[in-house]
C-alpha cells in the first residue's frame, strides 16, 4: 500500500496523517493483509466493502489501532503521580478514587498505575477504595492486558526493586508476568471512547497517545468534551508527553511540575 492510498484510508476514517506518519509501516501491513483476506485487490473495492459491512469496517478500525507503550512510559509522570497528585487526592479524604484508562491497549499504563497505588500503602495508613476501569476498542488488546505478560523491552524503565516485587521473571528474563496483586480492582471493558464513556465522577482519566494523536483535530472536540464531562469537578486528565489539548478547549489547568497533567476547573494557560 502506497502512502497516497493510506492517506485516502485515513481520510475515510478522519484520522490524522501526522499521528500515523511514524507508525504507518506496521498499520499498512495489517490493512493490506485484511484487504487480501477480503479479496479486495484495490483500495476503492476495500472502501466500498467498509461502506456495506459494519463488521469489516469495525475490523479495519481494529487493525488501525496502534499499541506502542511500556511500563512507566514517561517516568516523570509516574513519579509525580506517586509523590504529588495521588497524595493530594488521598488527603482530600475521598472514600473512593475512580480512574479510567481510555484506550488502555495492552495494559502497560494500567499496571503502571497499580504499582504506584500499591506503593502508596507504605505512606498512608488507609487508602481509599480504588475503582480502575480500563477500556479499549480492540478485544485482542483487552485479552493481552488481562494476561499481563510482557517482554523485557516493556520493562526497561522499571527499576530492579520494583520489578522483583511486582513481576515474575520467566524464560531467563525475556518475559515478565504481572503478579496477581496488581490485577485486583481492575474492570476491563471493550468500549469506544468516542461515544461511550464508562461512567462519570472520575478522579483521574488517562487519555494518552490515542484520541489527541491519531484523530483529526476537527473530529475530536465532541468526544473530548464528553470525556472531560466524565471527570470529577477537581479531577485530573493525563495526556501524552507530546500531545496538546484542543485549542477550542479551556476547561483545564496544566500542572506546573507535570506538563501533561491537567486539573479540571480553571482555564488552561499555555
Amino acid at each position: 500500500m502506497h502512502d497516497d492510498q493510506f492517506k485516502q484510508l485515513l481520510d475515510y476514517f478522519q484520522y490524522s496523517w501526522a499521528g500515523y506518519r511514524k507508525v504507518r509501516k506496521g498499520v499498512k501491513k495489517r490493512i493490506s493483509r485484511h484487504m487480501q483476506q477480503m479479496q479486495c485487490a484495490a483500495l476503492n473495492e476495500y472502501l466500498k466493502l467498509l461502506e456495506t459491512s459494519a463488521k469489516e469496517r469495525q475490523e479495519c478500525e481494529r487493525q488501525m489501532a496502534v499499541s506502542i507503550s511500556r511500563i512507566f512510559r514517561d517516568r516523570k509522570l509516574w513519579l509525580d503521580l506517586e509523590n504529588e497528585i495521588l497524595p493530594r487526592l488521598i488527603e482530600a479524604q475521598n472514600e473512593k478514587i475512580k480512574v479510567w484508562s481510555a484506550g488502555c491497549a495492552r495494559g502497560e499504563e494500567v499496571y503502571s498505575f497499580m504499582i504506584v497505588w500499591d506503593r502508596l500503602r507504605v505512606r498512608f495508613q488507609r487508602l481509599p477504595k480504588l475503582e480502575m476501569i480500563a477500556t479499549d476498542l480492540h478485544p485482542d488488546y483487552i485479552e493481552k492486558a488481562k494476561a499481563g505478560i510482557y517482554a523485557r523491552s516493556s520493562l526497561k524503565e522499571v527499576t530492579d526493586d520494583i520489578r522483583v516485587v511486582y513481576f515474575d521473571e520467566k524464560k531467563g528474563g525475556n518475559r515478565y508476568d504481572v503478579k496477581a496483586i496488581l490485577k485486583k480492582n481492575i474492570t476491563w471493558q471493550i468500549r469506544n471512547m468516542f461515544s461511550d464513556p464508562p461512567g462519570s465522577g472520575f478522579h483521574i482519566i488517562f487519555l494518552r497517545n490515542n484520541l489527541l494523536t491519531y484523530y483529526r483535530s476537527d473530529l475530536i472536540i465532541a468526544p473530548f468534551t464528553r470525556i472531560i464531562d466524565s471527570l470529577n469537578p477537581d479531577g485530573w486528565l493525563i495526556i501524552g508527553s507530546h500531545e496538546k489539548l484542543p485549542d477550542e478547549f479551556s476547561g483545564l489547568t496544566r500542572n506546573p511540575s507535570t506538563p501533561w497533567a491537567y486539573r479540571k476547573g480553571i482555564p488552561v494557560k499555555y
